[in-house]
């Protein structure tokens, strides 16, 4: 066995006084242990907000998402298309039509982003999850509806179930404003509420209106255009082996996008908050270290007698010094394995539980209790980085003892 570590354990664990080294000792410990807690906790939360936010986008974006790079519109119909389009794994196609649109509403007035769907959106995504009032419709007999946004919906002061129709007025392309008759520069329709729609990103809440695709097209005078095409694919179908045959054959005219790219900002946003707080965390984790320093440094002094008595019986200096070392180390890696586990456990608690609650009303909020994800590769990040700040402050009160020892 190893000297020096059989030392370094026997110092440690030991039956002894309970002097101030000893406190220090399991103070070292217990911070070291908090930290790693705080840390494991904490990344885990922001998992589970970033699971239940892509969870929302996946019920709405597509898998994949086809656009023009140059350009608003195209039209697909094309060999080219034909081909791309028959790749296997591809299950469901949807169009889409996005254009900017005034909406009336008694006497509101609200510019919003207008959507034109195909019927195929339906099987694309889970609008029954998103919907948090009515029922998403498109067209019912000679019928149009629209789904608006939940914040679109309170700027209009509409829901569904009114009678009064929405007022839609589409400006007319390569048509100039007549500043005496500025009606005559845009095409109106209406379109009764179907639904209202939460995603909790302003950007679709209180812009966004969901319309059919061919009362889009009769708005802005277009045929067959669209602004994207929207791709499902098969369950267990790889989505980047789809998405490079489509860019392969579509070449560089146009952009494949999956459900990251889509909403590239909003998952870009998380993951800085994320790792802003995990250094934030790991600047408490330092303050919690400087206790193992001060607890080694006064171990050390403590230790006097016997670092004479081992120097006399022919104990090297390297010897001496690595007892140390292992007493510190041994102290990290018992911090870190209890904050690890601890920070587990409340995990665990949390999952199951729901201790710690967001309202104490029931509903106010999309989830009640802090929403928890844990993922390895967190615990992996947050062992190393712990360890690596640990085992290197270590090294200050050692360095000091190896010019003791050479004094």
């Amino acid at each position: 066995m190893n000297v020096s570590f059989f030392i370094a354990r026997r110092y440690l664990f030991s039956k002894k006084s309970h002097n101030v080294v000893n406190v220090i000792s399991v103070i070292s410990v217990c911070g070291i242990a908090v930290a790693t807690a705080a840390i494991v906790c904490v990344l885990s939360i922001f998992n589970g907000f970033g699971g239940i936010v892509e969870d929302m986008f996946n019920a709405f974006d597509p898998d994949l998402k086809i656009t023009v790079k140059e350009g608003k519109v195209f039209d697909y119909d094309t060999p080219e298309f034909n081909k791309a389009l028959r790749i296997n794994g591809i299950q469901t196609i949807s169009e889409s039509l996005e254009e900017n649109a005034l909406f009336m509403f008694d006497e509101s007035q609200v510019p919003v982003l207008m959507k034109g769907v195909s019927e195929e959106f339906k099987l694309m995504t889970d609008m029954d999850k998103l919907v948090v009032d009515g029922s998403f419709r498109l067209r019912e007999d000679v019928v149009d509806y629209t789904t608006l946004g939940v914040g679109l919906a309170i700027k209009l002061g509409a829901r569904p179930g009114f009678i009064n129709p929405v007022e839609i007025y589409a400006p007319k392309r390569d048509v100039r404003v007549n500043l005496a008759n500025p009606a005559a520069a845009f095409t109106k329709s209406y379109v009764q509420i179907g639904g209202v729609f939460s995603l909790n990103s302003p950007e679709y809440d209180e812009q966004m209106a969901i319309i059919p695709i061919q009362l889009a097209r009769d708005l802005f005078d277009y045929r067959n255009e669209v602004t994207s095409l929207d791709i499902k694919l098969e369950p267990f179908v790889s989505v980047n082996r789809v998405k490079r045959e489509i860019e392969h054959i579509l070449g560089d005219r146009y952009l494949v996008k999956d459900r990251y790219e889509q909403q590239k900002e909003s998952y870009r946003m998380m993951q800085i908050e994320k790792w802003v707080t995990f250094l934030i965390m790991v600047f408490i984790l330092l303050i919690a270290v400087f206790n193992l320093v001060g607890s080694l440094s006064m171990l050390i002094v403590e230790k006097r007698d016997d670092i004479k008595s081992l120097r006399n019986m022919g104990a090297s200096d390297r010897l001496i010094s690595h007892i140390f070392l292992y007493e510190g180390w041994l102290i990290s890696f018992i911090g870190i394995i209890s904050g690890i586990v601890t920070g587990l456990t409340l995990c665990l608690l949390q999952q199951h539980f729901g201790l710690l609650r967001l309202s104490d009303t029931p509903g106010a909020y999309i989830i009640d209790a802090y929403p928890v994800i844990v993922k390895m590769t967190d615990i992996i990040i947050a062992f190393g980085v712990v360890s690596m700040i640990s085992l290197l402050t270590v090294l200050y009160p050692i360095n000091n003892l190896k010019k003791q020892l050479r004094d």
